[in-house]
């Protein structure tokens, strides 16, 4: 452990991790595990990236941030005062927009929902879009319907239950018109089937390993026929990469414990 200061608060933090063997073996004595890999047959797994880079305006703004923990944009001032909100801040501005300290929402111009067009045209059939943020998730539902109108529907904390069954619903069926569903892995990554669709997009990711290997399984399923796809995009030398690094290493430290060969990941 290591001590580390946030907001004037002094707390401990996990800095390394020794004697993982000896947990393992410990673990053997009392333990089996059998691995969804190994009792269904499913289709194969595929993890890509796209790697996007910062336009010259998200670059000023965010090394502002990084560098003075405060931004200026359009007259508009965004300030921190730790850095838990330092690193959300950073992860906004990657993903083109942040909340100013008067309340206002700041669009930055940015590659990032480009990108995620430019995939969904590469996409046959349907595809789920996760996403951290609800300002993300009102982007990319306008600018899908503008591209493809009546083709989106959404599940995150905004959708209504009813809205929610339809969407499912809707993913299921081969025949409906509906190709694409947006939402956050907070709402939509637990207990629900989504095979209907075998392309899976991280917009942006977070922090939490659980939330983001459950919302994966949703297309991993029983009902799934086709290969599944995995994408992920990512703004190069930002937080982005730094959150992708966080969340292999806790897979990494998991899969040792566990005595499981090393997966392909993003």
């Amino acid at each position: 452990m290591r001590n580390a200061n946030f907001g004037g608060r002094s707390i401990q933090i996990v800095a390394g991790y020794k004697n993982l063997s000896e947990l393992a073996e410990t673990l053997k004595s009392f333990s089996y595990r059998v691995l969804k890999d190994d009792c269904l047959d499913l289709p194969p797994k595929t993890y890509m990236k796209r790697i996007i880079q910062l336009t010259p305006e998200q670059k000023r703004v965010y090394d502002q941030m990084k560098q003075m923990a405060l931004a200026e944009l359009k007259g508009k001032m965004v300030t921190t005062v730790n850095v838990i909100t330092q690193l959300m801040r950073l992860q906004q501005i990657t993903c083109g927009h942040f909340k100013a300290d008067d309340g206002s929402m700041q669009e930055i111009k940015n590659n990032r929902i480009t990108e995620l067009m430019d995939l969904l045209e590469e996409v046959e059939g349907k595809a789920v879009i996760w996403a951290h943020w609800r300002h993300d998730i009102a982007t990319i539902v306008r600018e899908i319907e503008k591209e493809y109108p009546g083709s989106v529907m959404t599940y995150y904390g905004d959708t209504t239950t009813d809205d929610r069954q339809k969407a499912i619903k809707e993913i299921q069926n081969p025949e409906s018109k509906v190709r694409f569903l947006v939402g956050t892995p907070q709402t939509g990554g637990y207990g629900i089937t989504l095979t209907g669709a075998s392309t899976m997009i991280y917009y942006s990711n977070g922090y939490d390993l659980e939330k983001r290997q459950q919302s994966e399984a949703r297309i991993d399923r029983i009902g799934q026929k086709k290969p599944m796809t995995y994408i992920d995009i990512l703004a190069e030398d930002t937080i982005d990469e730094k959150i992708v690094k966080a969340l292999r290493k806790k897979v990494n430290i998991a899969t040792e414990v566990m005595g499981e060969e090393l997966k392909a990941w993003i």
